[in-house]
């Protein structure tokens, strides 16, 4: 004996969420795909990122010590944009009663082309308001790293990063004088240059210059 069911139709509020549910899907995926980098015309691939850290210390929180230690690596674009940023803030604190506020970004971008235009920012402001005594110091370190094929750090060089990241996260963290902390900075993104040099030298060459530009910028309280 056998038997046949007659199909049903779906009805429109069921047709409505299938077609919701593949639009959702839709949006899905490209919202994972445009961060890292955009089509353009259908050719053109555009690279942005931004980093900021921020920390703010004031009378009920004396001491807010805060980094980031970002490594972007892009692959071949026509075009890229990238942003990086500290910003520390105290306030409200008093000789007696003094306040530190630590702020440093050290930000990796690699990119790729024989032709790729960039537009790079590195950016840092430290604010005492009203903060006497008070220590306040942002960092910003922005490391971009060109190569005419796309470079991808080996195992070894991102161990050696991954070390100083681990060393900045401690100094960021320490009491150490905000003059000292300064020259620490420094040598932590001398280490990093040092490191991303070694990098581009065993990567393939090609018709176009290859090389790591640091830009460094401080500001702070107290001064050198």
């Amino acid at each position: 004996m056998s038997s046949h069911r007659k199909p049903r139709t779906p009805s429109p509020l069921t047709r409505r969420a299938v077609r919701v549910g593949l639009f959702a899907a839709g949006v899905a995926g490209v919202a994972t795909a445009v961060p890292a980098q955009a089509a353009t015309g259908g050719a053109a691939k555009v690279a942005v990122a931004s980093d900021h850290v921020f920390s703010h210390a004031d009378r009920l929180d004396h001491t807010e010590q805060k980094d980031s230690f970002t490594i972007r690596q892009f692959g071949k674009v026509n075009a890229a944009s990238v942003r990086n940023q500290a910003n520390a803030v105290s306030s409200g604190c008093t000789a007696d009663d003094a306040c530190r506020s630590v702020a440093l970004s050290f930000q990796i971008v690699t990119v790729a082309g024989e032709h790729t235009r960039l537009n790079a920012v590195n950016l840092s402001d430290a604010t005492n308001k009203s903060c006497t005594g008070c220590q306040t110091l942002a960092g910003a370190y922005q490391f971009v790293v060109s190569t005419p094929t796309p470079l991808t750090l080996d195992s070894a060089h991102r161990r050696q990063l991954a070390d100083i990241h681990r060393r900045l996260d401690a100094l960021t963290r320490s009491t150490v004088p905000a003059t000292d902390l300064r020259t620490r900075a420094d040598a932590l993104a001398a280490e990093v240059n040092a490191v991303l040099q070694d990098a581009v030298a065993d990567a393939p060459k090609g018709d176009a210059q290859q090389d790591v530009t640091m830009r460094r910028h401080l500001d702070g309280w107290p001064g050198r």
